[in-house]
């Protein structure tokens, strides 16, 4: 994913995102303002809670009613504690510190090697060619047709009419001239605010672009999400790209600031939302911040970040169970560390956000029961991610009883020459503005670097950009799964639309995926000539162990997404 799901140690460099991260856990004083998510017990009354919030000193900012989810600000540095001692609360996680003032201007954001790995890549020779139906951009859509997404393929026999696919990610620009005709506008919500800065004074998503910190629920100051949204639904309209269901409806449900953070109050909001509003699929590409790994009782952790941890899990699992069992089928991204979820490991990634000054990332081992969220959520599809020649992609996460479906994330290192070809990422929708501000345009539109890639028709032209990560391959099988909707359901008498199981949905897109059998041996070799300053190449080799059958393994779960089956399937 482009910063979010990184399960190896943070990396230096950005794309578009900065990342900082955490590290020993701070104090709050009394006196200072801060936010934290309080877990209400389950099955005991909003009263009774209420009541705890302010016997702790708390003042309830926001309230999910449907799984006991609140928002409370305080400046008692003992809230923590004492609302967490009562039998009316579940939990209590830290969220942000109000108020403080800027530092000498680092910044803070989300990183992983799955996108700086894009930085200096070179574009290869191939030529869009788009065929007597396909979009103008198709022939640069090998994504695409290793899934049989294609105007020859899935699209003869269904395009996912009347099915509404929740993008919970950093926003969706609804503007983009290849977004436009299948955004839903009205639907659509953003679940955020932005936050100028962290508890230490680093900047995280900069000034605010709107007086109310609020941006509106049509924008994306990130990319990402628009990146997202584009793979599963651009429509078909002789311009740019088409998504693999590209008579989807986009519903933007954003949960992700401008600079990548996910925080867990308005991630189960978007959840909870979509459970309500007869949302079919939500893609989530990203891990619930400030922990990569939630841990119910790490001897690393401070007894208050176990119970924030606790409190993560409990609460996002709530989150995913209302969505589930209100008709949403759930898609994840699998992660970008290139590491086994089945295996123990150390990470030094976490927290990775100072909710309290002072707080920063340390090293912590982690076993296999610590519960990265979304993915290892009851009822998430995680989605490994594979590159052009079908090898699991380097960066990708994996795990034989991890990883559920497979489907095409990139991987800029899967060429004859093991040497970086930018065409083998993921080519989608990018907002105009963005590669205005980040200097990717000549002053005549055209695009000035080859990660950026430019469609007109007679009336406007439309940007595109390439990214990898399994960021990229999660919306795949979620378009798929919106396919898969477009085929099962039937009419939804209360919110219009469509409506499946979310337990057909997933035995249908299972039982049509492609067997993709470990690579022989099974511990494969990636071999990585990094390019470097001074235009000499590094070798870089790592390696990875599939377990599993040639049916189901680690690398593909039960195998690579086939939207032409999906699409054909009674």
């Amino acid at each position: 994913m482009f910063r979010y799901v990184t399960r190896a140690a943070v990396v230096a460099g950005s794309v578009a995102g900065l990342l900082w991260v955490a590290a020993s856990p701070g104090t709050a004083t009394s006196g200072q303002e801060r936010q934290f998510v309080v877990l209400y017990a389950q099955g005991g009354s909003a009263e009774a809670a209420h009541a705890a919030i302010a016997a702790a000193g708390g003042t309830l900012l926001s309230e999910n009613t449907a799984i006991g989810v609140a928002t409370v600000t305080t400046k008692d540095a003992r809230f923590q504690a004492a609302a967490g001692a009562s039998s009316a609360i579940a939990g209590v996680a830290r969220s942000t510190v109000i108020g403080r003032a800027p530092n000498d201007g680092a910044a803070i954001g989300k990183v992983d090697t799955a996108q700086t790995d894009l930085l200096g890549a070179k574009a290869g020779s191939e030529k869009a060619k788009g065929g007597k139906k396909g979009e103008p951009l198709a022939g640069l859509q090998w994504d695409m047709q290793q899934i049989g997404a294609t105007a020859d393929g899935s699209q003869r026999y269904e395009q996912g009419k009347g099915v509404r696919v929740g993008i919970i990610d950093t926003g969706v620009d609804g503007s983009h001239p290849d977004i436009a005709k299948n955004f839903d506008r009205a639907l659509s919500r953003n679940f955020t605010t932005d936050i100028p800065v962290d508890a230490n004074g680093a900047t995280v998503d900069g000034p605010c672009e709107h007086p109310s910190c609020v941006d509106p629920a049509d924008e994306d100051d990130n990319g990402h999400g628009t990146h997202v949204a584009s793979e599963i639904a651009s429509p078909v309209n002789k311009l740019g790209i088409a998504g693999i269901a590209p008579k989807a409806t986009i519903v933007n449900l954003r949960a992700g600031q401008d600079s990548g953070f996910f925080f867990l109050q308005p991630t189960v909001d978007a959840l909870t939302y979509a459970g309500d509003h007869g949302i079919d699929v939500v893609n989530m590409s990203f891990y619930v911040d400030p922990w990569l790994f939630n841990c119910a009782d790490n001897p690393a952790d401070s007894p208050e970040d176990q119970a924030e941890q606790r409190t993560v899990v409990t609460a996002m699992q709530r989150a995913l169970d209302y969505a589930y069992n209100h008709g949403v089928t759930l898609v994840a991204a699998a992660g970008n560390g290139a590491t086994d979820y089945t295996k123990t490991i150390v990470d030094s990634s976490s927290p990775d956000f100072a909710a309290v000054p002072g707080e920063a990332p340390y090293q912590r081992t982690i076993p296999p029961s610590c519960t990265s969220m979304p993915s290892e959520g009851n009822h998430v599809l995680a989605v490994t991610s594979t590159g052009i020649t079908k090898r699991k992609a380097y960066y990708s996460d994996f795990g034989n009883g991890y990883a559920d479906l497979s489907a095409p994330g990139g991987d800029v290192y899967d060429t004859a020459d093991n040497k970086r070809d930018i065409t083998k990422a993921i080519l989608a929708a990018y907002p105009k503005h963005l590669a205005e501000e980040r200097g990717q345009l000549n002053p005549d539109g055209t695009p000035n670097t080859p990660s950026v890639v430019e469609s007109c028709n007679k009336s406007v032209c439309a940007y595109y950009q390439y990214l990898q990560g399994t960021s990229m391959a999660s919306p795949h099988a979620a378009g798929v799964a919106a396919l898969a909707v477009g085929r099962l359901g039937t009419h939804d008498h209360t919110n219009g639309g469509l409506k499946a199981s979310p337990a057909a949905v997933e035995q249908l897109l299972r039982g049509t995926a492609t067997d993709t059998a470990c690579p022989t041996p099974a511990t494969f070799t990636y071999t990585r000539l990094v390019l470097q300053p001074d235009g000499t190449f590094a070798t870089v080799t790592s390696s990875q162990t599939c377990e599993g059958t040639p049916t189901n393994n680690g690398f593909f779960g039960d195998g690579l997404i086939n939207a032409t089956r999906v699409a054909r399937a009674h």
